[in-house]
């Protein structure tokens, strides 16, 4: 599989043809933003962890039924994906109160929620990937009513197979962000699961192992981002 033209460079990730035009190849990289990209920097290390990281839940939700892009890991950095187009609809699930859901509403961060959270987001850097409901992703035709509720449907089910896992090394889901894409006609997970993309807390202290030790200038972030790799993984990634 040879790695042709680049497609699409983003905030994390380079995503570049191979010679099979229903394969691409995702190379990540270290660079980190926050706050759309108001804030930039380099978290060492980010692009193998996160490359191994998604590897290795890909394939644990695969087993469990959830169809998702990932079709190999190729080294360190480099993974082959199946050709998707993403919808562009992000979704979260949210079990705590945090981050951006604390500071709309005014709960404090760390409430635990009665029920999970689910959000929708419109994918645009521009407008800052605002909250949405499923009207506006009707009339903005981002994808249909089968395809909302099987988002939906995934996500739910993606939550509770990630807190079960992640209680076994005693971390919390707080929250976390989704990305789908059409493959085939088909709605597949696709992106990445990472400290990117996920809050991840210790469950003993509720130290933070996830992209907020950047975003706040907690210290630590290497680490914290190398602990949970291990601990999910137990070092054999």
């Amino acid at each position: 599989m040879n790695k042709l033209k680049q497609l699409y460079e983003g905030k994390a990730k380079k995503v570049f043809k191979t010679d099979n035009p229903d394969i691409y190849l995702i190379q990540y990289k270290d660079d980190a933003t926050a706050f759309n990209a108001q804030k930039r920097g380099t978290i060492v290390g980010k692009g193998v962890v996160n490359n191994k990281m998604s590897a290795y839940w890909f394939l644990f939700l695969e087993e469990k039924g959830i169809p998702t892009h990932f079709i190999e890991l190729l080294n360190d950095r480099e993974m082959l994906v199946k050709a998707v187009e993403i919808v562009k609809t992000e979704v979260i699930i949210r079990n705590i109160a945090a981050g951006s859901m604390s500071k709309r509403l005014g709960i404090p961060e760390g409430t635990p929620l009665s029920q999970p959270v689910l959000e929708f987001c419109y994918k645009s850097d521009e407008l800052g990937d605002p909250v949405i409901n499923r009207d506006h992703i009707r009339v903005m035709k981002l994808a249909t009513d089968p395809e909302i509720e099987l988002m939906a449907e995934y996500a739910h089910k993606i939550n509770g197979y990630l807190q079960a896992e992640l209680l076994k090394s005693n971390i919390t889901l707080v929250d976390f962000k989704l990305e789908f894409g059409r493959f085939q006609g088909e709605i597949i997970l696709a992106d990445e699961i990472s400290p990117d993309t996920c809050r991840f807390w210790d469950s003993t202290t509720n130290k933070k192992l996830d992209k907020d030790r950047f975003r706040r200038d907690l210290g630590g972030v290497e680490e914290a981002y190398q602990e949970v790799l291990k601990r999910i993984t137990g070092g054999k990634e």
